[in-house]
C-alpha cells in the first residue's frame, strides 16, 4: 500500500473546539502527518485561524474577525458552546494566531505538514500568510487550499506553492485554465461516493479526500486511490493504516 498522509481537520475537531490550540496540539499528540486550518486577517492584519470568519458559531459573538483587532479577538472565548456545551467554557480557549501555531509546531512536531486554507480571498491575506510561513521555514511543508480559482492561481504563479483546489463547480471565479494551477485535488466524501467521481479521478491529480471518520469510509477512500485523507477524528483512519 502506498503511504497515505493523515490530516486532522481543523486539528482534532471531533473532540476539541475547532481551529484552537487545544485541538491542534491534540492532533499533533495523536501523531497525524498534517493538520488543516483556515486563515483570515484581523483589522490590524494579523493572520488568525477561524473557519467562518464570523465569530458567532464558535465564540457566540456575531462579529466578523476582520472587523476586530487582535487584542479584541483575544478577548473572545472559542469554546464552541453550540457543540460542546460547557465542557471547555472558562478554560481560556482563544482564536489562535497563525504564529502561535507555528511556534507550537516547532516545539512539539517540527515534522508536521500544514494544510493552509486561505479563507479570505485577498492577495494581501496570501502575502502575509506566506511571509510568516517562510519566516518559520515551513513554506515547503504546506499544502495551500482555497475554494477560489483566483487565489489558487496567485499562490501558484507568485509563490509556486503546493496548491490543492476543488471540483470546478465548487470554485469561485472559475476559469477554463483553473485546473492547470492545481498540484492536487480535494474531494469531499459525497463526491467520492458519487457517480461523478470518475470524472475527477481521470484528471490524474493526487487526491485529498475529506472527511473520513469511520473505518468504512477510510477503506473506501483507500480503495479509490486517496493520497491524503482528512478526518475530524483521525483515530479510525490511523487504525486502518496500522498506526495505532
Amino acid at each position: 500500500m502506498k503511504k497515505i498522509l493523515v490530516e486532522g481537520h481543523r486539528g482534532y475537531c471531533a473532540k476539541y473546539p475547532e481551529n484552537t490550540m487545544i485541538s491542534f496540539e491534540a492532533a499533533m499528540d495523536l501523531g497525524v502527518d498534517a493538520i488543516e486550518f483556515d486563515v483570515w486577517l484581523t483589522a490590524d492584519k494579523v493572520p488568525v485561524l477561524l473557519h467562518d470568519g464570523n465569530c458567532k458559531r464558535t465564540c457566540g459573538v456575531d462579529v466578523h474577525v476582520r472587523d476586530l483587532t487582535l487584542e479584541e479577538v483575544k478577548k473572545l472565548s472559542a469554546h464552541y458552546e453550540e457543540k460542546f456545551g460547557d465542557e471547555f467554557k472558562g478554560k481560556g480557549i482563544q482564536i489562535p494566531t497563525l504564529e502561535e501555531l507555528l511556534i507550537s509546531r516547532a516545539i512539539k512536531r517540527p515534522d508536521l505538514m500544514l494544510g493552509v486554507e486561505i479563507k479570505e480571498y485577498t492577495e494581501e491575506n496570501v502575502d502575509i500568510t506566506v511571509a510568516l510561513l517562510k519566516k518559520y521555514g515551513v513554506f515547503d511543508k504546506c499544502f495551500f487550499y482555497a475554494f477560489n480559482s483566483r487565489i489558487i492561481k496567485y499562490l501558484k504563479t507568485k509563490y509556486d506553492a503546493r496548491t490543492m483546489g476543488y471540483p470546478d463547480f465548487q470554485m469561485g471565479e472559475y476559469e477554463e485554465d483553473t485546473y492547470s494551477y492545481y498540484c492536487e485535488l480535494g474531494l469531499g466524501l459525497g463526491f467520492v461516493k458519487s457517480e461523478i467521481f470518475p470524472i475527477y479521478e481521470a484528471k490524474k491529480l493526487p487526491m485529498h479526500m475529506y472527511c473520513a471518520d469511520t473505518e468504512e469510509d477510510v477503506k473506501m477512500c483507500i480503495e479509490k486511490g486517496a493520497d491524503l485523507i482528512t478526518a475530524n477524528d483521525p483515530t479510525a483512519l490511523m487504525k486502518v493504516l496500522g498506526r495505532i
